[in-house]
């Protein structure tokens, strides 16, 4: 497997792994209300290749405000069914916030299962107010920066893009 950016050219194969793992309702999703209003942020998307050149894995992330707050919103993250089990998405959650630490970000916000999530990090929110119909349970962040939370709260819009 070959760890990369995400590239132009990859934006269909990774649009193709996204149907795969999560059917063609995703967009019916709330966070997909959040994402349709913007441009993931560059730099930061990850892809996996496998020995073939097909796409096999893949991470976003979008801005958000949250009662204001400058923030990431990650996802979707996907690794194809026959290579899930075996890491490939923690080594995508891992190096891309990485990345999104070295860019200069101080938040990620995602919707996700608290128990998978937990083991990077990430914590249930329970003063962040994501777009309904989303199970306020499944409202997770992690400071990449110390701190960076602490009195952040309030609605998750969309924002801008940033470079």
């Amino acid at each position: 497997m070959r760890l990369d950016r995400e590239r132009p050219e990859d934006s269909w194969p990774v649009e193709v792994l996204f149907d795969t793992v999560f059917g063609p309702g995703r967009h019916a999703l709330s966070s997909y209300r959040l994402r349709d209003q913007g441009e993931p942020v560059a730099g930061l998307a990850r892809i996996l290749k496998d020995d073939y050149g097909s796409v096999v894995g893949a991470v976003r992330f979008w801005p958000v405000l949250v009662g204001g707050a400058e923030t990431l919103l990650l996802g979707p993250i996907a690794v194809h069914p026959i290579h899930q089990g075996e890491g490939w998405g923690a080594l995508l959650i891992e190096e891309s916030l990485a990345a999104a630490t070295k860019a200069g970000w101080a938040r990620v916000l995602l919707v996700g299962d608290a128990p998978y999530y937990g083991r990077f990090g990430f914590l249930k929110l329970s003063e962040v107010e994501m777009p309904p119909p989303t199970n306020p349970e499944r409202v997770l962040g992690r400071a990449l920066v110390r701190g960076a939370w602490d009195g952040v709260r309030g609605a998750v819009e969309p924002a801008l893009s940033r470079a």
